[in-house]
């Protein structure tokens, strides 16, 4: 993927059949094409990623580096203690923890690049990294990975990329699951146990609220100053695994080339009917109340009906993170009217 293509990915609205995989699923995958792990800390070690390409090393990482997102998947699954360097969103202006870095303690990880572009060779060079752990969106391209850069990075330290686009959303928390596995996590812990059934019920209360709620139309979108994106659920794993359990996710009818979204002017933001709006949470996006200004924006019906609710085009692709996102979506559904 070019550096532009990558860059309105990041920017704008990025980003199921059916129910959650049992764990017994996901522990098995360590075993499959994602998930070819091999060795121990005092051992060599190997993990085969969705590029096909093997990642090896003579001991297993203990110091890895990640897009934020991975490292937050990561450490979901209880990889917190091999972290050592994120790049991504991590740190609001204010200094706050940005929500695409999950739980990762941020003051205890070197920050490489905070924003799209942004990944400091010398910095991640002087943190001796181990692994490189990032997203695929545009196989077999490494989300927020300088096109620019990466022979360099690569000869650093050995890299894996998990597909997070184009599939459905239990595909890239399966191999995550067996990533974490391969850096010594524990997926019968207590805290991933918990998670996994939290996410199952969330799923399950997901279909009840689509069943007892039909016709409900959900539109995913971004905004920017000058377009507003409409989201496709073809790429967006999320997105399509609500639809996969029901949902009634909206299909732009022109998808741009990356197949991730459709660009209207504003002039053209109520192309389609939707009764609820899934609005870009993150950082770079525009919020509803940036979005006074543009009067086709308020005369959505479903900013007319206040049925707007944040999206992550990201979600953080574990349990524990995916789980709530699910809950919040059976919530809207369940009382969402329809006014389209």
């Amino acid at each position: 993927m070019t550096n532009l293509a990558s860059s309105r990915l990041s920017r704008r609205g990025l980003l199921g059949a059916g129910g959650a995989l049992a764990l017994g699923a996901v522990l098995a995958a360590c075993g499959g094409t994602s998930g070819d792990a091999k060795g121990a800390d005092g051992g060599a070690w190997s993990f085969t990623d969705d590029r096909g390409q093997k990642a090896e090393a003579k001991t297993r990482p203990r110091r890895v580096v990640a897009y934020v997102g991975a490292a937050a998947a990561l450490w979901d699954f209880g990889v917190t203690d091999r972290i050592v360097g994120v790049y991504g969103p991590a740190k609001r202006k204010d200094g706050s923890r940005d929500p695409q870095v999950g739980d990762v303690d941020v003051s205890k990880v070197e920050v490489i690049g905070n924003a799209y572009g942004e990944f400091n060779i010398e910095k991640y060079a002087a943190l001796r990294p181990e692994l490189l752990v990032d997203h695929m969106f545009v196989k077999p391209n490494l989300f927020y990975v300088p096109a620019e850069s990466k022979d360099k990075i690569f000869k650093l330290a050995p890299s894996v990329g998990i597909q997070a686009g184009d599939t459905t959303l239990t595909t890239p928390i399966e191999h995550y699951a067996a990533l974490a596995t391969a850096l010594d996590a524990d997926l019968r812990s207590p805290t991933n146990l918990a998670a996994k059934d939290r996410f199952d019920k969330a799923v399950a209360s997901l279909r009840q609220a689509v069943a007892a709620n039909k016709g409900v139309k959900v539109l995913a979108a971004s905004a920017s100053p000058d377009l507003f994106y409409a989201s496709s659920p073809a790429k967006n794993a999320d997105l399509q695994f609500f639809r996969q359990l029901g949902v009634e996710v909206i299909v732009p009818s022109k998808i741009d080339q990356t197949g991730y979204f459709e660009s209207l002017s504003w002039e053209n933001a109520g192309k389609y009917k939707a009764d609820v709006i899934l609005l870009d949470a993150r950082t770079q996006a525009l919020q509803p109340k940036d979005l006074g200004s543009k009067p086709s924006w308020g005369n959505l019906p479903a900013v007319k009906a206040n049925q707007v609710f944040g999206w992550d085009p990201e979600p953080r692709f574990s349990y524990a993170g995916c789980a709530p996102i699910i809950e919040r979506l059976a919530e809207t559904i369940k009382n969402a009217r329809k006014v389209a």
